[in-house]
């Protein structure tokens, strides 16, 4: 196995390539959890691994709550399947929440404000009640605590991670929040290492090839976790070494590739992305400096053939949507219609046109 393997299981093992999923519930399933601060390109990421699914059917599973978006994994927004965010929060809430502290400090948060916080969160959402934040706010200060940017973003992440708040329906263009324990049927409590073996085999079996450190970035967990999460599972994972570097995954043939040129436009959080630290260079093989000035991150990858060659600028104009690619390689005239078409895709998912200027 070299680099160029790795990332080609890598994409088939994402769903980018090969045999698609049925549903956006499925892909947030197999992939254990899908990184989505942007929520509208969060909704590609579901929709890329979901032929036929649009916006609208992604957000159909959000407002019918089979996925939920909410805090897990690390201090940043995800969306997972309902019957996996119970377990996911006991394993890696804890985690996330004491990776929160120092911002909770500098935002005058102690645990006595969390419980009382969360105390009013509970009451009001009660009953179905779907709010927004601002509504939750407001809330907030009618019981005295006031809370506003920061600390209301960390006051309400608190009370995600302890299972009690998720994402409610879309009001309009507004999104809302509920409680956990109303939008979730009640699930079978997993023990602790029947959790840890669960995430440590979907991360691995859909993100790998990866290394360790990849997942200990990926899920917060701790190396004696890991470890642990490792020997459970057992012959369920096999490694390799690769210039240096041990990767995990699901024992299988190398998976039949993609026919060239086949281009995944992908947004900025993409798993295929972002989902890596020490392994990220086996999508990107001749370790292209191709993020734009300021940023230590690709944003919104362009990939070729596994490999990531540049990245594009989404600019939202009156009538239509202009993606600009900026790319580290000169693309050839079936390379750029591979490109175009990929671009087509993400149009027909959301429902706008979109012009690629390949003049940028």
């Amino acid at each position: 196995m070299d680099r160029l393997e790795v990332a080609h299981r890598r994409l088939h093992n994402h769903h980018l390539s090969g045999p698609p999923l049925p549903d956006p519930a499925a892909v947030v399933r197999h992939l254990g959890a899908s990184q989505a601060q942007e929520y509208t390109m969060a909704k590609w990421s579901l929709g890329q691994r979901t032929p036929g699914a649009d916006d609208a059917a992604v957000q159909a599973a959000l407002d019918a709550g089979t996925i939920l978006r909410t805090h897990v994994l690390r201090p940043t927004w995800h969306v997972v399947a309902a019957e996996d965010a119970r377990w996911m929060l006991a394993l890696t809430g804890p985690r996330v929440r004491q990776m929160s502290r120092y911002y909770e400090r500098q935002a005058g948060i102690d645990d006595e404000l969390v419980d009382r916080a969360t105390a009013v969160l509970t009451e009001v959402l009660q009953g179905g009640h779907h709010l927004t934040r601002n509504e939750l706010q407001v809330a907030l200060a009618r019981a005295g605590i006031e809370a506003s940017g920061l600390r209301l973003a960390y006051l309400v992440m608190a009370a995600e991670l302890a299972a009690v708040v998720v994402s409610g329906v879309l009001r309009g263009k507004q999104r809302t929040y509920a409680l956990l324990d109303e939008r979730v049927p009640p699930t079978p409590a997993l023990e602790a290492d029947e959790a840890l073996a669960e995430l440590t085999r979907r991360y691995f079996v859909s993100h790998g090839p990866a290394t360790v450190k990849d997942f200990r970035w990926w899920s917060s967990l701790t190396l004696t976790q890991i470890r642990r999460g490792l020997a459970i599972v057992g012959e369920d994972l096999t490694s390799a070494d690769v210039d240096g570097l041990t990767y995990w995954f699901a024992p299988a043939d190398p998976p039949t590739r993609d026919p060239s040129p086949t281009v995944h436009v992908l947004q900025g959080y993409d798993e295929y992305g972002v989902a890596y630290t020490e392994g990220r260079t086996a999508a990107n093989i001749a370790d292209l400096s191709i993020a734009p000035a300021g940023t230590n991150q690709v944003i919104q990858p362009v990939v070729l053939d596994s490999q990531v060659v540049g990245w594009w600028r989404r600019v939202v104009e009156r009538d239509e949507v202009v993606a600009e690619p900026h790319l580290a390689v000169s693309l050839d005239a079936a390379q750029c219609d591979a490109m175009r078409a990929s671009f087509e895709r993400l149009a027909a998912f959301a429902g706008t046109p979109y012009r690629v200027d390949l003049d940028t």
